[in-house]
């Protein structure tokens, strides 16, 4: 039986990236620079780092010149307007019901974080998590998953881990937890579960639980 989700945030729990994209767009144009949202979005779907990395790279920018425009622009973003996916809630709200855990490992900021699910009212789902503001290496390496099973007392085979990034699949298949990875096209991961909405998800965990 599943009773456990470990949830990234970006692109899975919550559409973050239209307004991700947009700050990078306007901090390049801050610094005359120019770049296609669709281009951007590929880039932070790898990673913000990776996406600092190569703006910087193909603009002969400085990192930290991209970040903190970036920063500059994103927070100014509304958290109102960065909803969770549709069918999200219903599943955080079923594991809650079949006496489950909603942990959280991301690499975003810890206030950010609690910021987003406070104003969708979705707090009381979370038990916790760990968040880029802890003492950890980054995704793919596992050890902040194991971390997270660790201080939940999770087991292994009750959980699964979902993210939209190959970095998602890898630290979860390195914990030895199952993999769902939520998009269209994994590139270099053979996950578990892939799925392009989170009802085939929710569907997936009735069906599993019902016959376990």
């Amino acid at each position: 039986m599943f009773r456990n989700i470990i949830w990234d945030v970006d692109g899975t729990l919550f559409d973050t990236y239209p307004a991700i994209v947009k700050a990078f767009k306007s901090g390049l144009n801050d610094l005359g620079k120019d770049a296609s949202l669709t281009w951007i979005e590929r880039l932070a779907c790898k990673s913000i780092t990776y996406c600092v990395s190569t703006l910087s790279d193909k603009f002969r920018l400085d990192e930290q010149d991209i970040v903190q425009e970036f920063e500059k622009h994103y927070s100014r973003a509304k958290f109102e307007e960065q909803l969770p996916f549709p069918g999200v809630v219903a599943i955080c709200q079923y594991i809650r019901s079949i006496k489950g855990t909603n942990v959280i490992v991301t690499h975003r900021g810890r206030e950010s974080t609690d910021q987003l699910l406070a104003v969708n009212n979705m707090t009381d789902y979370f038990t916790g998590g760990l968040t880029g503001d802890d003492d950890y290496p980054r995704k793919p390496d596992p050890a902040i998953f194991k971390a997270v099973i660790k201080a939940h007392n999770l087991k292994r085979e009750e959980t699964i881990t979902v993210g939209d990034r190959d970095i998602d699949i890898l630290a979860g298949q390195a914990t030895g937890v199952f993999s769902c990875f939520f998009g269209k096209n994994p590139e270099d991961v053979d996950p578990d579960l892939v799925i392009s909405n989170f009802h085939d998800l929710h569907q997936f965990l009735l069906s599993k639980n019902n016959h376990s």
